[in-house]
């Protein structure tokens, strides 16, 4: 199994702050053999023996400091998905290029309803029948 990118840099951001503040927690997680992705590996299986659907952040990295904490935890692939809540926060440039690329993919998308409107055959009205009956 293969953890996202986006799971990894969230669990690794927690535990960078938690050892800067705490420096028995700092000696535990500079352990050689230790990894940010068996410790992503490590709490999906942890969940799964939980068999629960989802844990609380603080729950997700209280495991997390466990995997370092302890010396003899078993880490096992397991099929899981993992759904990271965080907010994507984009500069003004990627805001300005996002905006372009959206207007060019209209206009795109336009033109081409425009020429397909064009090579469509065109209707030919049935002719009415303009004769006038009188009743005299």
């Amino acid at each position: 199994m293969k953890v996202s990118k986006a799971f990894e840099q969230a669990v690794k951001e927690y535990l960078d702050a938690l050892a800067k503040k705490d420096e028995l927690f700092a000696k535990s997680y500079a352990k050689e053999g230790k990894s940010i992705t068996n410790c992503c590996k490590f709490i999906c299986g942890e969940v799964q023996k939980m068999k629960v659907n989802g844990l609380t952040d603080d729950e997700v990295f209280a495991l997390a400091a466990h995997y370092y904490d302890e010396d003899n935890v078993k880490v096992s692939d397991v099929a899981c998905t993992v759904v990271v809540n965080h907010q994507i926060e984009l500069t003004e440039d990627e805001k300005k290029e996002l905006r372009e690329k959206a207007k060019a993919d209209y206009y795109q998308t336009a033109l081409a309803r425009q020429r397909e409107a064009m090579t469509q055959p065109k209707k030919v009205a049935a002719k009415e029948d303009t004769t006038q009956l009188s009743l005299f």
